[in-house]
């Protein structure tokens, strides 16, 4: 089990390449998280959910993902509740305290998955979440410590160093470990170092003489991470504006407060001739060619969150210009003429006014659409694959104008004029042939060389390079294997 000295110390990234390092030496590898807390998701084959991270490193292993590598995923709704994902299903919305007084209950369905993982797995490789040494969390967790106890696991510790401090990291989460708990460490690893790695040699001896434990790698710092999708939100407080370039496409993307799945933007940002604009609270919507709604975790407190920043009144004048608008599920729903949600599935129960730019209304229910799904774009005729997840049904007159046609059925609305759509299909940009189209209909042009999913593959062939390299390898699975 890897655990963190806090937070994206680079937990999921280790995993990812040391699962696809494994699984090319020959070995059957599976990944597992416990307990996760992200709105990026990912749907499995039997129309489960999961976190986005634990999907990346099924895919870095060979494996198709499956609600057994997280049984419990906590989508946050608000500052101080979430949704409640258990093996791979909705259980319930929960504040932090009501979540608290469950997790007992979940660390038996937690074991049996991580068991089922096992026995069809030489190797199975388990991500913490946030730090052990959170004492005030230590009472009834599942995530770190409480769930390595209970699965009998040997723990490697991994330490951020290109935020700082990781030194007194290391030395301070050992210090407040119960003593049982620093029996079951095993080592450390050193993640993201700039510079010198030999640097960092004099640290050794006094590391040791605190903790007793041996340094197990000190990893350089892997720059093309970036082009991996981000295990949560924290990824985006990194994200820069774009300089400006002569001729891009400008794309412009409100970041709203629940904002989710938004790996639906990484392959327009990875296209040479797109400016992604990913604008924070407190600055207006900048002038743009497409102004693109992502997904979201709370449709109307996000709707809220957008009008209070004002952000409506840019996009309504930026339709009014001409420009194009896209909205992606949530963002697709907000493009309508109403949301309700009687029920209070998202949040208090209540209904709101969209944005009118599509003649189409939306009903929140308690039924989750979760479903992988291909099909193609009707403007275009270019093939379109991903997933769909949302709760509650879009109708109108404007699905009339459907925008994709996936299998059988129709999804999604444009407007008469072709500037305004919405679908609910996730991953969408990732089909090469549909974001060349889309592209040129803005008057750009998409890259003819850029096969994102052939990319992902080649980032994580170089991630478990990088980590074969720069780790000890053979020590870390003698220590899987001695448990």
């Amino acid at each position: 089990m890897l655990q963190g000295t806090g937070s994206d110390v680079g937990k999921s990234l280790l995993v990812a390449g040391l699962g696809r390092a494994l699984t090319r030496r020959g070995l059957a590898v599976r990944p597992f998280k416990p307990q996760n807390m992200s709105n990026n998701a990912a749907v499995t084959e039997d129309g489960g959910e999961i976190g986005r991270a634990q999907a990346l490193q099924a895919r870095a292993c060979g494996v198709k993902p499956s609600a057994d590598m997280n049984p419990v995923l906590l989508k946050p709704q608000s500052e101080q509740g979430a949704q409640v994902v258990v093996e791979g299903r909705v259980l319930a919305s929960a504040s932090a305290g009501d979540y608290h007084a469950l997790k007992p209950r979940l660390l038996p369905r937690a074991l049996a998955a991580f068991e089922r993982l096992a026995r069809a797995a030489d190797v199975v490789l388990v991500e913490g979440a946030g730090s052990p040494a959170e004492i005030n969390l230590r009472a009834g967790d599942i995530a770190n410590m409480g769930f390595a106890e209970a699965a009998d696991l040997p723990v490697v510790l991994v330490g951020d160093i290109d935020r700082g401090g990781v030194i007194a990291a290391l030395a301070g989460t050992h210090a407040l470990l119960a003593p049982a708990e620093r029996a079951r460490l095993r080592g450390y690893i050193v993640n993201k170092f700039r510079g010198d790695p030999r640097l960092f040699e004099t640290a050794l001896g006094p590391l040791k003489e605190r903790t007793g434990l041996d340094c197990l790698g000190v990893v350089p710092f892997f720059a093309a991470a970036r082009d991996l999708p981000a295990e949560d939100g924290v990824a985006l407080d990194g994200w820069t504006r774009p300089a400006a370039r002569a001729g891009a496409l400008r794309v412009v993307v409100p970041r709203l407060p629940r904002i989710a799945n938004f790996d639906d933007l990484d392959p327009l940002a990875a296209e040479p001739g797109v400016a992604l604009d990913l604008v924070a609270p407190g600055r207006a919507l900048p002038l743009a060619d497409l102004i693109l709604l992502p997904g979201s975790k709370a449709t109307l407190a996000d709707l809220a969150a957008l009008r209070g920043e004002g952000w409506d009144i840019d996009i309504l004048a930026h339709a009014r210009r001409g420009g194009a608008v896209l909205g992606i599920c949530a963002g697709y729903q907000m493009l309508g003429r109403r949301i309700a949600d009687p029920a209070g599935i998202e949040g208090p129960a209540g209904e709101a006014p969209g944005l009118g730019l599509l003649a189409v209304e939306t009903m929140l229910a308690p039924e989750k659409i979760l479903v992988e799904a291909t099909g193609i774009e009707l403007a275009s005729g270019a093939a379109v694959s991903g997933y769909e997840m949302h709760i509650g049904r879009t109708d109108g007159p404007g699905t009339a104008r459907p925008m994709l046609r996936l299998g059988l059925r129709a999804d999604g609305a444009v407007s008469a004029d072709g500037r305004i759509a919405g679908c609910h299909l996730h991953g969408l940009f990732a089909s090469g042939a549909f974001r060349r189209a889309f592209l040129a209909r803005l008057g750009g042009a998409g890259d003819p060389m850029l096969d994102y999913e052939a990319r992902i593959e080649a980032t994580l062939d170089a991630l478990a390079a990088h980590l074969e390299a720069n780790l000890d390898v053979p020590r870390l699975l003698e220590i899987a294997h001695a448990r």
